[in-house]
């Protein structure tokens, strides 16, 4: 295991705050403007544009979005103890949760795939 020095966990531990400032702030501004979008999804816009303005560097997050990519399942568990409890509904309607799953997977990959195919477009453009 790699041996955390003091300046790296501080590095990460600003990281994490950083992101979960920019989570925090777009709860409150969903909140705020009444929108019917989640907060995190509000908060990831705005990571984009900060992003895709040069604002913030992608590098500058690296570390701490990569602990966070690392420990996802731990995000996960609360949602899968919960199935547990409704084990007559996924029996009986389960095949139509794992299509909804299935086909909003799809869509936010597809989503995800021609956005950073735009991006990148536009970035080589604005680049050249």
């Amino acid at each position: 295991m790699k041996r955390l020095t003091l300046q790296h966990l501080g590095r990460l531990l600003m990281e994490l705050v950083v992101l979960l400032a920019i989570y925090l702030l777009g709860c409150q501004l969903a909140a705020w403007l009444a929108w019917p979008i989640p907060g995190g999804v509000v908060g990831l816009g705005m990571l984009l544009a900060a992003f895709a303005s040069g604002l913030v560097k992608p590098a500058a997050l690296e570390l701490g979005a990569g602990v966070l990519m690392a420990e996802m399942l731990l995000f996960f568990i609360p949602a899968l103890m919960s199935l547990l409890d409704y084990g007559g509904l996924v029996r009986t309607e389960g095949w139509r949760i794992m299509l909804v799953i299935g086909l909003s997977t799809l869509s936010v990959m597809l989503v995800t795939a021609f956005t950073v195919e735009l991006v990148c477009r536009w970035k080589l453009r604005h680049e050249a």
